[in-house]
């Protein structure tokens, strides 16, 4: 969520109710409301649940996912840490423009392009906010 702006994350999912042993390790993980990205991931492994049910959960309890691994959101002061790099590497480069669709990726492709070619997942959002890609559909549910 962008600096300023306050809202009930429940609302998206109206209906639905609280995994409990997902309930469980964000009671013990979330620190005031948030819960990082890396510990987003690090619950659903645990618990075998795939991210976006983690993600589901924390907006049914109205926790705010931060510190997003590619860099696009939950940092302070300027919510995100992504920035246009002066030149991306030439195979970081070459696997964005053949994975984009429409100037657009995926969060998990954006992930295994890192895995892949052994960068970090900061280094694939700084290439493509110089390529004007934009990273779509959080495997969590944040946007």
């Amino acid at each position: 969520m962008k600096p300023g702006k306050s809202k009930n994350l429940a609302q998206k999912h109206a209906g639905k109710s609280p995994d409990p042993k997902i309930e469980a390790e964000l009671s013990l993980k979330s620190i005031r409301g948030e819960l990082p990205c890396a510990v987003a991931f690090d619950i659903a492994t645990r618990l075998n649940v795939a991210p976006a049910e983690v993600g589901i959960t924390c907006d049914l309890r109205n926790i705010k996912l931060s510190k997003c691994q590619i860099g696009l959101f939950g940092y302070e002061p300027n919510y995100k840490v992504v920035t246009a790099d002066k030149e991306p590497l030439p195979a970081l480069k070459e696997a964005l423009a053949a994975a984009q669709t429409g100037n657009r990726i995926t969060c998990r492709i954006a992930w295994e392009i890192a895995a892949r070619l052994k960068v970090g997942k900061i280094a694939v959002g700084n290439a493509c906010e110089t390529m004007g890609i934009k990273i779509k559909h959080c495997q969590l549910g944040a946007f």
